[in-house]
């Protein structure tokens, strides 16, 4: 059994297209404001393993604990993954994903 305190941290990636990105930009922006994460850029490309356009949320333990069940309320339609941070990245990606909304295929080619 995989013991959660090799998790010292996750991400939240929402995801948008440009018919949402400012829904986007302003649900990151009051994430970051209510729970004190760390918000990090808006990406209008795809970026990394991830096939749309994302903003990334990057929160303690104690943070996602607070920050995934306000997601799953407050997306109004956006697509959320987010995983646990490890250390061991494709699996954090492949195995121990979270969606909110449709999940979606990521290109997890970037990891080797």
């Amino acid at each position: 059994m995989k013991q959660t305190e090799n998790i010292s941290g996750y991400h939240a990636h929402v995801y948008f297209d440009a018919e949402t990105v400012k829904q986007a930009r302003s649900l990151c922006q009051r994430a970051a404001d209510t729970f004190a994460v760390e918000m990090g850029r808006v990406h209008e490309k795809p970026v990394g393993p991830h096939p749309m356009w994302s903003c990334q949320l990057a929160a303690t333990p104690d943070q996602f604990a607070q920050l995934l069940p306000w997601l799953a309320l407050n997306r109004d339609g956006l697509v959320v993954f987010a995983h646990p941070e490890t250390g061991d990245a494709i699996a954090d990606h492949r195995d121990h994903g979270i969606w909110l909304g449709t999940g979606l295929d990521l290109d997890l080619s970037i990891f080797g």
